[in-house]
């Protein structure tokens, strides 16, 4: 019996390598990474797709993720927030056009084009994506059902 177990466990030992994910990613991207965030830890690479990859770390004790594409340049940035951490202009616009909605996540996302507020919100059946700008303004709104939810299971 120890020897079917030997058996086993080297030939899992040796097919492991097989299975596992390439998460090096090109030297251009960790280069302007790490230009970028000099002071990041527990960084983990994943290809986000084919021309895109994202980096998971930790920052001044936050839970970060950045986005790169393969040739190196920035894309994003993200981090989740408290519901006390959103600024008032924000609020009052959550307050106002989204009441009722329970927030369910919250993150600040920044790009080359500025930052903004990224929240999932949840009623009942349905669940709301929203990105709302530091000023208050909603610069997009997608609502899910959990009937839409049902047809994507479907496909």
């Amino acid at each position: 019996m120890k020897t079917l177990n030997l058996i086993a466990v080297a030939f899992a030992v040796i097919s492991f390598p097989a299975f596992a994910q390439n998460t090096t990613a090109p030297k251009s991207v960790v280069k302007a990474f790490t230009q970028k965030f000099s002071d990041a830890k527990s960084v983990k690479w994943d290809k986000e797709n084919e021309t895109e990859w994202e980096a998971e770390f930790k920052l001044k004790g936050v839970e970060y993720s950045a986005n790169f594409s393969t040739e190196g340049t920035w894309k994003e940035t993200e981090h989740k927030i408290e519901t006390s951490a959103i600024p008032s202009n924000v609020k009052q616009t959550l307050d106002g056009e989204f009441a009722g909605y329970k927030i369910e996540e919250a993150e600040i996302s920044e790009t080359a084009k500025g930052t903004v507020y990224e929240f999932k919100l949840e009623k009942g059946e349905t669940e709301m994506g929203v990105a709302i700008s530091p000023d208050g303004k909603v610069v997009k709104k997608e609502v899910k059902t959990e009937k839409d939810e049902d047809e994507k299971d479907k496909d």
